[in-house]
């Protein structure tokens, strides 16, 4: 009823309905392809509507596995032990000495005391371990995200002076978190793979050069203009102030040449001391505590009893000890509203160098990261920081590599250096009173130079894409001579640029096919007594094996240029689609194809236009003097200025390896050329065969649209399609049903007898010919191959409803040439038997 009412409803709207599919009714009664013995029949069906729906809706197990999802800890937790306790120890403590003094560090690039950079270390490593999927991870200020917030908030205090620079940085955290959060909560962390490694490499290079020019003032002493200007301004102003020159010159240039020493000598001394390797990591992870400390001590043995404004070269001075700052975060309409243009580079920051790392880590140690829970860890901590007065973080690259080759065992040591920040936070803060400014400035520096991408790495860049370097290096550029978020967004809106222009103007390739063998040293594999020349000739008999490749006539994959090439048969061809088939590259991809076959065939009907008023305007034929002079040549008009030599289109094969959805535009304009075609055919009509679909939507839509099937001519004979399906062999002697009747066949009949019959089916099907040939027999009825493999079975690949839907080019290419040829056979045969039925004229 409700059927036959949508019927009702669908003719009123006049719908279309589709009465049925051809081919249906001649399988429905289960007659099979081959034989009742080898095969059986298989109707491929559509998918329905219905079935998006029903496969998006959750389940109760799906919600279960959602919530739990959300805290990765559970499922680990109970097992944790004592090995694992130690190595998260070690770890944590390791990671806790290094994440004092960067932190304090980096606090000084955000516009902030250094005690906020501690609180941002302490939240970041202690609530990141109850949602993190990784365990090598290490949240908290790092170098490029410290100084797009200092960035924020010296403009936002210029456009709100009343409000303190600390709840600018917080309530930054809290509005990027939960953007963050709710990204990750909707389980959308693919969106980061929209931004390519070469953006990434810019962008932490371009920061890198940034943040290290800035901090060249600091480290040498000279003030008197703003450090966050853009780097070439900054770089100049430097050189302009170097008279200028302070004694904290002194603190920070040796204590960064000490940071290179040290670092460089643990390298060679853990190769060169192979069995020590691992102390010298130690050792070499903790230069940052060493040269801190030392300088410390020395600004301490220095300005001991001066007051603060005598000291000889800038201190941290007085750093208050425990949470002072911890509070409601403030995040009024005014501050929210001046943030409101600094949240998509904020976020982008956050987003790229965490991930980023976190899946390069997870590739290294064996494990996958879940990108939506590493946002929703990241989200949450940011929302949670301010709290405490922290500032934005997110993954740290040298802390997490430190952090890895400790020998961490799970996220939980995030808990171990927490409890070491919580440390520093209340018994260190009068030691912090002296540390030096200009050492501090060094420890930046020396941190973000392993951020900038070696040279070595740009020029395998150049090798594999040349056109993403200028990207590169125009991301760099804007990043020195602009901003930071200048330089992210230069390089992701290049980079979606070139990817667009790639799907745009993408066009497939036509193919031709070749025989190849396949040679194994001197032998060609299935034949051991082809052997092979030094000069790459075959010897022997010409029966050689072989198999057919199909490779772009062009050859633009690289292929040697001395194999030819060509259709595989006269009117035949081969396209393949290069970068999908979609809306965006659909009209030109397919004119490309309209144009190549134009310029390979003729028009069938040469007599088409009697009169040149006939001719369409855009192809006015050739002049009349041309004509005259064909005329009194005798030739036929229609042949004026055509190359007869050139075959007549009659089949198209088109490749859909490369396809994964098409569309409605696509499948519109796959309807519009195939009308075209079918009239500069006409009155032939033009197969489409269409190889290697790979979605069920896809076929789908191609139905739909009148794929598929074959046509007729509507004036011409007709001819019984001879449909050529892929077939394969299921069941035989390696299948459990063939182990079962082994069983079986031993127990009753004995092994021997067992071995006997299996010997008879292996002459049968390996001496006497392939598994093609055996059921070739089955299906002329021949008993006897049969009864050599009683096992075998073959059945369909593909539905027998779909004729033109083929698993391989090679099917779809034997398809076409079959019924071509049977095409004209039959038009042949017409014109005999019109032939013969005429009245001969007497005279």
């Amino acid at each position: 009823m409700a059927t036959k009412a949508g019927h009702l409803l669908a003719k009123g709207l006049g719908i279309k309905l589709r009465a049925g599919e051809p081919y249906q009714d001649e399988v429905s009664r289960g007659e099979s392809v081959l034989s009742g013995q080898t095969g059986e029949t298989f109707i491929e069906e559509l998918p329905r509507t219905a079935d998006v729906f029903l496969n998006t809706m959750a389940s109760g197990t799906q919600v279960q596995s959602y919530l739990l999802s959300l805290f990765p800890f559970l499922s680990w937790i109970s097992f944790y032990n004592l090995q694992w306790l130690i190595g998260d120890l070690v770890a944590g403590i390791t990671i806790g000495a290094v994440v004092v003094p960067q932190g304090m560090a980096y606090a000084k690039l955000a516009n902030l005391p250094v005690q906020f950079g501690l609180y941002s270390s302490f939240m970041g490593v202690l609530v990141y371990w109850f949602f993190a999927t990784s365990k090598d991870i290490t949240i908290g200020p790092v170098a490029v995200m410290s100084q797009v917030t200092g960035s924020v908030v010296a403009d936002m205090k210029i456009a709100l002076p009343d409000v303190p620079g600390h709840v600018i940085a917080s309530a930054l955290a809290i509005l990027a978190g939960a953007i963050v959060v709710f990204i990750g909560l909707i389980r959308c962390g693919w969106i980061v793979d929209l931004i390519s490694l070469t953006a990434l490499s810019a962008f932490m290079t371009g920061s890198a050069i940034s943040i290290a020019v800035g901090q060249i003032p600091t480290m040498m002493g000279i003030t008197g203009f703003s450090t966050r200007d853009a780097s070439y301004l900054v770089f100049i102003h430097t050189l302009q102030g170097l008279p200028r020159t302070k004694l904290d010159a002194a603190m920070g240039l040796t204590a960064l040449a000490m940071l290179y020493l040290i670092r460089g000598f643990c390298s060679f001394a853990a190769r060169r001391w192979s069995q020590h390797q691992r102390l010298f990591f130690f050792l070499s992870t903790l230069r940052t505590v060493f040269v801190i400390l030392l300088y410390t001590l020395i600004s301490y043995l220095v300005n001991r009893g001066l007051p603060e404004k005598q000291v000889k070269f800038s201190i941290l001075l007085t750093v208050p000890r425990g949470f002072q700052n911890a509070a409601v975060p403030v995040l009024n309409e005014r501050v929210a509203s001046g943030l409101l243009s600094y949240l998509p580079a904020t976020v982008i920051v956050l987003l790229i160098e965490h991930i980023a790392i976190s899946k390069s880590f997870g590739r290294v140690n064996n494990y996958r990261i879940d990108p939506s829970q590493e946002m929703v860890a990241i989200g949450v901590t940011n929302m949670l920081g301010p709290f405490l007065g922290g500032y934005a973080a997110t993954g740290s690259f040298s802390r997490t590599a430190i952090k890895s080759k400790a020998g961490v065992r799970t996220p939980f040591a995030g808990v171990i250096t927490a409890c070491v920040v919580l440390l520093a936070i209340y018994a260190l803060p009068a030691v912090f009173y002296y540390i030096p400014n200009a050492s501090l400035a060094a420890v930046i520096i020396h941190a973000v130079g392993d951020l900038i991408t070696p040279p070595n790495t740009v020029y395998q860049f150049w090798l594999i894409s040349p056109l993403e370097v200028v990207i590169f290096f125009a991301g760099v550029f804007v990043t020195v001579f602009s901003t930071i978020e200048n330089g992210i967004y230069t390089t992701i809106c290049m980079s979606a640029a070139l990817l667009l222009y790639r799907i745009l103007r993408t066009r497939g390739r036509f193919l031709g096919r070749v025989r190849v063998h396949s040679v194994l040293d001197d032998h060609v594999i299935g034949d051991s007594r082809q052997a092979v020349s030094e000069y790459g000739t075959f010897t022997g008999s010409a029966e050689v094996p072989y198999r057919n490749v199909f490779l772009p006539i062009t050859h633009a994959d690289g292929s040697n240029p001395e194999v030819e090439l060509g259709n595989p048969y006269p009117g035949v061809f081969i396209y393949r689609f290069s970068e999908g088939f979609s809306y965006p590259n659909a009209s030109h991809s397919l004119e490309y194809m309209v144009q190549f076959i134009f310029s390979h065939t003729r028009r069938t009907n040469l007599t088409e236009f009697q009169r040149p008023g006939d001719r369409p305007w855009n192809d006015p034929g050739p002049s009349r003097r041309k004509l005259k002079a064909a005329a009194a040549a005798g030739l036929e008009a229609g042949t004026v200025d055509v190359d007869t030599s050139l075959p007549t289109l009659k089949a198209i094969i088109l490749d859909f390896s490369s396809v994964n959805h098409v569309d409605i535009t696509s499948v519109q304009q796959m309807i519009d050329v195939r009308n075209q075609l079918d009239r500069y055919a006409s009155p032939n009509v033009v197969d489409w065969h269409i190889a290697c679909i790979t979605n069920r939507w896809t076929k789908r839509a191609l139905v739909n649209a009148g794929f598929g099937y074959p046509t007729e001519r509507g004036d011409g004979p007709r001819t019984r399609w001879r449909s050529i399906f892929s077939v394969a062999e299921i069941g035989g002697s390696q299948s459990a049903a063939a182990a079962a009747e082994l069983e079986v066949n031993e127990k009753e009949l004995g092994p021997q007898a067992t071995r006997t019959a299996d010997a008879k089916v292996g002459l049968g099907l390996h001496k006497g010919g392939s598994s093609s040939e055996v059921m070739t027999a089955q299906a002329k009825g021949d008993k006897n191959v049969n009864s050599r493999n009683p096992r075998t079975r073959a059945v369909l690949v593909h539905g027998h409803n779909r004729p033109l839907f083929h698993v391989d080019l090679t099917s779809a290419l034997q398809s076409a040439i079959a019924n071509i040829e049977a095409r004209n056979e039959n038009e042949s045969s017409s014109e005999t038997t019109v032939a013969e039925g005429s009245p001969t004229s007497t005279k």
